[in-house]
């Protein structure tokens, strides 16, 4: 997938731990509703993350990072319950 880039060990274990593939998660981005904000726990380089829907219709949490040609999956998961009523609230 053009304009993104992740380590593929990390995403087979993202995959077996959360049931999100790092595709889906790079496709979320794209969600013209998405809510992202900057990570305060990031150290070193500027990480964001993105509240969004994914192509089967999961509210996904994607952390993420811009590099200089491509956008880096770091990690990706379903939203708790929590965030996915802060996500329903935000569309009402």
């Amino acid at each position: 997938m053009d304009g993104y880039e992740w380590d593929l060990a990390k995403a087979r274990l993202h995959f077996e731990r959360h049931g999100v593939r790092f595709v889906d998660a790079a496709l979320s981005l794209e969600d013209p509703f998405a809510v992202t904000v900057a990570n305060p726990d990031s150290e070193g380089e500027a990480r964001f993350v993105a509240l969004a829907l994914d192509p089967q219709g999961r509210i996904l949490v994607v952390v993420y990072s811009h590099g200089s040609e491509k956008t880096r999956i770091i990690s990706a998961r379903r939203a708790s319950p929590g965030e996915r009523a802060q996500s329903a609230r935000r569309d009402a």
